[in-house]
């Protein structure tokens, strides 16, 4: 599988609690904090739902 670096590029203030517990799945919580996973079925389905939040580069 492919490797991928998720950044989080925007705050989850004001966002559904689904979308928060997402970024907290993914190890983010702060702007600007970074981390590197390999990229499966689950981590497609926590991407979808905070796309908006996130940026994701293929390492």
């Amino acid at each position: 599988m492919a490797r991928v670096r998720i950044t989080q590029v925007r705050s989850t203030i004001d966002r559904p609690q689904t979308q928060k517990n997402a970024i907290k799945s993914l190890g983010l919580g702060k702007i600007n904090r970074s981390v590197e996973l390999e990229y499966n079925d689950s981590l497609k389905g926590a991407l979808t739902k905070v796309q908006h939040l996130v940026k994701v580069e293929e390492i």
